[in-house]
């Protein structure tokens, strides 16, 4: 068989194998709009018995658990495999379907156990979207070693483009049970399993260039370490609100010094950088996307979710022809160019009015976050690749968990604060003991939220106000939206910090393990 034969099979498996990955990522897609129109439903919330924070805390428990499956399977995936990482998380998607179909099966006769069903289930999902990525990414990047910032974006048009399909497939089932709804996701779940079953997965390309494992956990380092106990450490108070905080606090605090025991490295200084701007990174594009169905769904005349269609639309077309952009700007170049575009269109939404105008600040909206999820990958992978699958994917794993934990519930609390902001006025004479009622999570992130009992008090004795506040509370949750902006804002300066770093050591360059770096 000559060299060309060889390559030119070589290159159709790589191709057939990208295409099963880009498909089990539209899966995890599937799993995430489909849970949060899910939670979007102002019937469902009721039902329920949730406020605006509580729903945050839902949604964030099918993000956080991602980023521990991701960081757990980078340690492992050299062991345990691929293909093994492959079947866990095909088997954690199917299992959240059953789930889901079950819960809303049971939510009218008993709300208590759908609660219990749709919360954990979002765990379980969770973790296999997680496995997803801890196996995608590394194999992409080791196919397309030459190219890598190029092909994950492609690679992560399958993230927007999951949306766009399970958002449309959702809007047009309209009234039919959201038990078929949230089925969904087990049509590309089982495409991606029986394609990628029988396939054979390359070496990892910290593997392939002998770089130990400790060289590895090395490159992550002690300083990333502790990001990721202090966000366990939070998210242990959370699960276990009557426990100690002090042993969840020495059980992030042990995760951080056996890690330093053995690796004996504070880590690469750069890759801590980028560690802490993935944090507002994830909070402006997962954590937005969250909410965004919900927040404008108050403000506009058709159904709120095809907001986030729309703009997964462009994601997935941009992606796609990520290539020429990437050559053209530079990846630092273009991360800064979408962090202007993400503050504006923010900042636009926060008070768009009638649909054109509405649909003009999602363009903006759209066109910052596209690049910024891959983008920041290609970095990672390009300037951190004896790291292999760990820092890769803890990037991910600590972006996801951050927004989680702190994204979510933080979004939902601004929310409130506006919501009282309207509403307050409308009812000054009203003491804020009556009015007000303090909450918290996770003990850091304090909030207040309106009293339900005082306002349903203050609506049922005079209509006429019971309209004015509707109609206050049903404005607010848009306002929020250019709070928000703060995030984009500060990775703008981290991003402009690093492009004058780079410059002071000549120019963006990626390292190559293959060329004895």
């Amino acid at each position: 068989m000559s060299d060309t034969t060889v390559s030119q099979a070589k290159n159709e498996t790589n191709m057939f194998l990208f295409w099963g990955c880009f498909i089990a990522l539209i899966t995890t897609a599937f799993g995430f709009i489909t849970r949060m129109f899910l939670l979007d439903d102002p019937g469902i919330v009721a039902t329920l018995g949730l406020d605006p924070a509580e729903v945050g805390a839902f949604k964030g428990i099918q993000v956080w658990p991602f980023a521990l499956s991701i960081i757990i399977f980078s340690l492992i995936i050299d062991k345990v495999g691929y293909k093994f990482s492959m079947m866990f998380a095909f088997a954690c998607q199917f299992i959240w379907a059953v789930m889901g179909v079950f819960a809303y099966s049971t939510i009218d006769a008993d709300p208590e156990r759908a609660k219990s069903l749709i919360y954990w289930g979002g765990l379980i999902l969770a973790l296999g979207n997680g496995t997803v990525e801890a196996f995608i990414n590394p194999v992409v990047a080791t196919m397309f070693d030459k190219d890598k910032t190029k092909w994950l974006n492609i690679l992560h048009a399958g993230w927007p483009g999951g949306l766009v399909i399970a958002g449309i497939l959702v809007i047009f089932m309209g009234d039919l049970s959201w038990s078929i709804k949230l089925a969904t996701i087990a049509i590309p779940a089982l495409v991606y399993f029986f394609m990628l079953i029988k396939v054979e997965f390359p070496k990892q390309e910290r593997v392939a260039a002998g770089v130990s494992y400790k060289d590895m956990l090395s490159e992550f380092g002690i300083l990333g370490a502790a990001v990721v106990g202090f966000l366990v450490t939070l998210q242990l108070m959370d699960f276990f609100p009557e426990g100690n905080r002090y042993l969840f606090m020495g059980i992030g605090a042990a995760m951080v010094v056996l890690f330093g025991l053995y690796t004996q490295s504070l880590g690469r200084p750069l890759m801590f950088v980028l560690i802490l701007i993935m944090m507002p990174l994830a909070t402006t594009e997962i954590g937005t996307d969250g909410w965004i169905s919900g927040i404008m769904g108050s403000v506009v005349s058709f159904d709120g979710g095809w907001i986030l269609v729309y703009t997964s639309f462009i994601m997935m077309v941009l992606r796609f022809f990520a290539g020429p952009i990437v050559h053209n700007l530079s990846a630092l170049g273009l991360l800064m160019l979408s962090c202007v575009l993400a503050i504006a269109g923010l900042w636009f939404l926060s008070f768009a009015q009638g649909v054109a105008v509405i649909f003009a600040a999602a363009t903006l909206y759209a066109l910052g976050k596209t690049f910024f999820w891959p983008t920041m990958l290609g970095v990672v992978s390009e300037q951190t690749p004896r790291g292999g699958a760990l820092t890769l994917n803890a990037i991910s794993g600590i972006g996801m968990l951050a927004v989680g934990t702190l994204g979510f519930p933080y979004i939902g609390a601004l929310q409130a604060d506006r919501e009282i902001q309207a509403v307050k006025p409308l009812v000054a004479e009203v003491q804020d003991e009556e009015l007000l009622t303090d909450k918290d999570i996770y003990e850091i992130i304090s909030y207040q939220i309106l009293n339900t009992d005082k306002i349903s008090e203050l609506q049922a004795n005079d209509p006429e106000l019971a309209d004015k506040i509707d109609a206050a509370k049903s404005g607010s949750a848009q306002k929020a939206l250019s709070s928000m902006a703060v995030f984009p804002l500060i990775m703008l300066l981290c991003y402009i910090a690093l492009w004058f770093y780079f410059k002071s050591k000549g120019g963006y360059k990626p390292v190559s393990l293959s060329d004895g770096h």
